[in-house]
């Protein structure tokens, strides 16, 4: 399961609570930046792996879908 989570951009309580049970149940974070995205993870208390996407690892990545369907993208130029 994919799951985009809208993050806070300066208060970290204003984190939706749909937003902190995603990040809970996943396995990793793929995320822009590892050391913002640390610091929201440690201050709800989770312990995930986080993944660096961003426009100079995303040659590195591939996405692979089951069932041969297309995988969620978006416009912008800069993807992971």
């Amino acid at each position: 399961m994919l799951y985009l989570i809208a993050t806070p951009i300066g208060n970290l309580g204003d984190i939706t609570y749909r937003a902190v049970e995603a990040l809970q149940g996943c396995a990793e974070v793929w995320c822009e930046d590892t050391r913002q995205t640390a610091k929201l993870l440690n201050h709800l208390g989770i312990k995930k792996p986080l993944v660096s996407c961003h426009e100079y690892t995303q040659k590195e990545k591939a996405r692979a879908s089951r069932r041969a369907s297309p995988t969620p993208s978006s416009p912008a130029p800069r993807r992971c």
